[in-house]
């Protein structure tokens, strides 16, 4: 009897070991796509309803591109919380104020004419549809700058993250797309913050993780390679391509519903890696798959 005793008590330790072991195998294959891509790649994965996770190459200061409009999102939000806004406030954007040249869906939807448009849709076009002059005219008329936001999240607790130009500045000086980073860690931050609606009301909350949920099909990043069921709310962002052939940022960040319920955040930032742009989609989905597959059978 107290040999079966002492069998029954020793199983859960080994069991916990051949799970440990099984996270360093993880981490392992990870490092080893990350070896063979180039660049700069950091990683974080973090249970969002259970205690697992990890951060890879977590010391780097990774540019973020458009993954910055997930959390101007959270900065006009709260205003939306305090009472300064309102969803359905409309804003005037004269047509001479449009940048024509850069990514705008909001443009291309309504050409050549002012817009009218309610901050529910703009933070739609910024986020959903990650549109630069819709980004740019929540950071500089709504939210008060990028300063403003980088203060927000700081005093939010996210501090492995800076916020200092908006797109069309960074689109002027490649140099400056290096001042808005992001560490993975504060990359999880941000999502459990989301997550557990610690800085949000239910409403504005809510509202967040649909526009994030409604990226469109060339958003795909994560779940390239998981079952089409996969459920994914997320950001990304992306640069362009310098005189090198080189990008200087391919992102996504965003909660996974795994198959039993539970929910994981994974951010992948590829940065400074050989163009084209398939090898970054490539990239982040080999590693999100090396994710899934572990997570789906260690339950």
């Amino acid at each position: 009897m107290k040999y079966i005793l002492v069998v029954l008590l020793f199983i859960p330790q080994l069991m916990f070991g051949q799970q440990k072991k099984s996270i360093q195998q993880l981490q392992e294959r990870i490092k080893h796509i990350i070896d063979t891509t180039g660049g700069n790649v950091g990683v974080g994965v973090q249970g969002m309803d259970f205690k697992s996770g990890f951060i890879i190459n977590g010391n780097h200061e990774y540019p973020m591109m458009s993954v910055f409009k997930f959390p101007l999102a959270f900065a006009i939000l709260d205003k939306v919380d305090k009472g300064e806004l309102k969803f359905s406030d409309k804003f005037h954007m004269p047509k001479a104020s449009l940048d024509t040249n850069t990514w705008s869906p909001m443009v291309k939807d309504f050409p050549n004419q002012d817009l009218d448009v309610t901050l529910a849709d703009l933070l739609t076009y910024a986020v959903s549809k990650s549109d630069n002059n819709a980004c740019d005219f929540l950071y500089t008329k709504v939210a008060g700058g990028p300063v403003a936001v980088n203060q927000y999240l700081h005093h939010a607790g996210v501090k492995d993250i800076s916020i200092v130009y908006t797109e069309g500045e960074m689109e002027k000086d490649w140099a400056l797309q290096y001042k808005n980073w992001c560490k993975p860690a504060g990359a999880i931050k941000l999502l459990q913050l989301l997550y557990n609606q610690q800085l949000l009301s239910k409403t504005s909350n809510d509202f967040l993780i649909q526009i994030m949920r409604e990226l469109p099909d060339w958003g795909k990043r994560i779940t390239v390679l998981l079952p089409p069921t996969a459920e994914l709310i997320h950001k990304t962002g992306a640069s362009g391509v310098d005189k090198e052939g080189i990008m200087a940022a391919f992102n996504d960040i965003g909660i996974i519903t795994l198959p039993n319920g539970q929910h994981l955040a994974i951010a992948v930032f590829v940065s400074d890696f050989k163009a084209p742009q398939q090898r970054g989609i490539n990239v982040i989905a080999a590693i999100s798959k090396e994710i899934w597959d572990y997570y789906v059978s260690n339950p």
